[in-house]
């Protein structure tokens, strides 16, 4: 069975940190890029950052470029999102999504085997 789950979220005053996980298991998890996703509240879930399987090459949002670093730890399969600099505007729920595919995830930003995680809430306060 494959599962995502992340953790790492929490309430955060502006111009704080923190660093969201994502675990993985059920599938070969050196094989699969990995992306973050968010959803705020009436807004439609937004690619934030990506990490490729094959070199480790990552992707950004334009919003949280120098902000987010996305690093990945096969020996552990284990994703993770440091969150630096945080804005009211990054508050969401944060879920991270596999694909195997490097375009379709990091570039469309649209995976489509339906392995995601259950989402772990940001909120960031001014």
């Amino acid at each position: 069975e494959v599962q995502l789950v992340e953790s790492g979220g929490g309430l955060v005053q502006a111009g704080g940190s923190l660093r969201l996980s994502c675990a993985a298991s059920g599938f070969t998890f050196a094989d699969y890029s990995i992306a973050w996703f968010r959803q705020a509240p009436g807004k439609e879930r937004e690619g934030v950052s990506c990490i490729t399987s094959s070199d480790g090459s990552t992707y950004y949002a334009d919003s949280v470029k120098g902000r987010f670093t996305i690093s990945r730890d096969n020996a552990k399969n284990t994703v993770y999102l440091q969150m630096n600099s945080l804005k009211p505007e990054d508050t969401a729920v944060y879920y991270c999504a596999a694909d195997p595919l490097l375009f379709r995830l990091c570039v469309l930003w649209a995976p489509e085997l339906g392995y995601w995680g259950q989402g772990t809430q940001v909120t960031v306060s001014s």
